[in-house]
C-alpha cells in the first residue's frame, strides 16, 4: 500500500459521519393499543390514532401535499374495521351526543339508527355529506377518552370560546401557536373566513367581545417528535372527506416551525400556480393547550359515550326519534331555517 493511499483511508477514517436526516416515522401504529392508558393525554392521542388507521392512514405531508387517501366520508367502502365510511360518521354524531344539535337538518333522524338500520339509508348519507363534522369528530374522540371539562359541541368555536372565557372549568387553556410548545391532546385550530385573517389576536377580540359562530377547524395533537424527526402529528375529522393525518414540522426546541399561514392575497390553487397548493396554509388562530393531569382531576367528568344506537332526548326534554313506550314526548316540527351547523 503506497503512502498517498493510506494517508487518504487515514483522512476519511478522522472525518465524522453526517447522519442522513431522519425520516418521519407515525406514531400511530403503536399509539393506537394505549386507548385505555392512564394518561388522559395518551388516551386522546391513542384514540384519534386508532381512528386514523380505519380510514387506511390518509395524510398530508410537510409540504401541504394530500397522500394516501382510500375511502371517502359517502361510500359504502368498507373501513379497516369492516364497518362502511358513512356509518361511521352517523356514529361519531349519534355517540358524542352532538345529533341533537343538528335535529332539524335534513337527514340527521335516520342517522340515528344507522348503525343499526340494513338499508342505506340515503337520507342520512346526504346528512353526512352536507354537515360538516370536524368538531363532531373532536367532540367523539374527547368524550370518549373520558376527558374532564370538556363538553362537546357540532361547531369548534364553542369550546373554544369556553376555553377563553371560563379556563378554570375547561380542560383546555388558550394559546398563541406560535409562541408554545404543542403536546399530545392538545387541539391546534385554524379560522375558516374567506374574506378575514384572524391570527390569535383577531381570534381573541371577537371571542372576548361577541357570541357569533364562526367558521372553524381544530386538529388533535397525536404526538411530538423535535429531536428525532423535527414533526409534529396530527389527526383531523372531516379532512379530505375523511379522518386524516397533519404533518407539521417543529423547531429543536418543540415549537411549530414557520406555521403556513393563509393570506387573502394568496394565488388560487391551480395546474398554472403548484406552489399554492399547500393544505397546510391556513389561518391557525389559537393551540388549545391541555391542562396538566391534576388539574383536570377537579374538573367536572366527561358525560358517558352513547353505544345503544338510540337518539338521545333534545335539551327540551322531547325527542326527535322517539322510542315507544320512554315515555318522553315527541318534539314539534322545528321552524323554517336550521341552525349552521360548523
Amino acid at each position: 500500500m503506497t503512502y498517498r493511499v493510506l494517508q487518504l483511508l487515514l483522512t476519511l477514517l478522522l472525518v465524522p459521519t453526517i447522519a442522513p436526516p431522519a425520516s418521519a416515522a407515525d406514531p400511530c401504529p403503536l399509539l393506537r393499543a394505549q386507548t385505555q392508558a392512564p394518561d388522559t393525554a395518551t388516551r386522546i392521542a391513542a384514540i384519534a390514532c386508532d381512528e386514523h388507521q380505519l380510514w387506511y392512514r390518509p395524510f398530508i405531508d410537510r409540504d401541504g401535499r394530500l397522500a394516501g387517501s382510500t375511502v371517502r366520508e359517502a361510500e359504502a367502502a368498507l373501513l379497516a374495521n369492516g364497518e362502511q365510511a358513512w356509518r361511521r360518521v352517523a356514529g361519531y354524531w349519534r355517540d358524542s351526543g352532538q345529533l341533537v344539535a343538528a335535529a332539524g337538518r335534513p337527514g340527521a333522524g335516520e342517522c340515528a339508527y344507522a348503525a343499526t338500520s340494513t338499508g342505506g339509508s340515503p337520507e342520512c348519507r346526504a346528512f353526512v355529506v352536507d354537515t360538516p363534522w370536524s368538531a363532531t369528530f373532536v367532540s367523539w374522540v374527547l368524550q370518549r377518552a373520558r376527558l374532564r371539562g370538556f363538553q362537546g359541541s357540532p361547531s369548534h368555536v364553542s369550546y373554544v370560546r369556553t376555553a377563553y372565557r371560563d379556563p378554570q372549568a375547561s380542560a383546555y387553556r388558550v394559546a398563541d401557536p406560535r409562541a408554545v410548545r404543542p403536546a399530545a391532546g392538545d387541539l391546534l385550530c385554524s379560522v375558516r373566513a374567506s374574506a378575514h385573517i384572524f391570527g390569535f389576536g383577531g381570534l381573541a377580540s371577537l371571542l372576548a367581545g361577541s357570541d357569533e359562530g364562526l367558521g372553524m377547524h381544530c386538529d388533535i395533537v397525536a404526538a411530538v417528535d423535535p429531536q428525532r424527526d423535527g414533526t409534529a402529528y396530527l389527526v383531523g375529522g372531516n379532512v379530505l372527506d375523511g379522518v386524516t393525518m397533519r404533518l407539521l414540522p417543529l423547531t429543536p426546541g418543540g415549537q411549530f416551525r414557520d406555521l403556513p399561514q393563509r393570506a387573502l392575497d394568496d394565488a388560487a390553487c391551480s395546474p398554472d400556480a403548484p406552489a399554492a397548493c399547500n393544505a397546510n396554509r391556513q389561518d391557525w388562530a389559537v393551540l388549545l393547550q391541555l391542562r396538566p393531569a391534576a388539574e383536570l382531576a377537579t374538573l367536572a367528568p366527561a358525560p358517558p359515550m352513547r353505544t345503544d344506537g338510540a337518539q338521545p332526548p333534545s335539551a327540551t326534554g322531547c325527542c326527535v326519534i322517539c322510542i315507544v313506550g320512554a315515555g318522553v314526548p315527541r318534539c314539534p316540527s322545528p321552524a323554517a331555517g336550521v341552525a349552521p351547523v360548523r
